[in-house]
């Protein structure tokens, strides 16, 4: 009798943990993973810029070399 009170607070216990955990555990992933999909859209956000500055330089040169002639 001892035993299968035992066994069933485990089962009981294991289904808390489920209902009340698993959610617990994917939102706090959802959070993570969000923080991580910030931070590559920051990256490619700071490499499109760098190269729209690239770009923009290369075009003052051209035009600093054309009229010097």
């Amino acid at each position: 009798m001892k035993d299968m009170l035992r066994v069933a607070g485990f089962i009981l216990l294991g289904v808390f943990v489920l209902i009340v955990g698993l959610p617990l555990v994917l939102a706090i992933a959802g959070i993570v993973l969000q923080g991580v999909g910030l931070v590559f859209g920051l990256a490619g956000a700071i490499i499109k810029i760098g190269v729209m500055l690239a770009v923009a330089y290369l075009f003052v040169l051209a035009a600093r070399t054309l009229f010097k002639r």
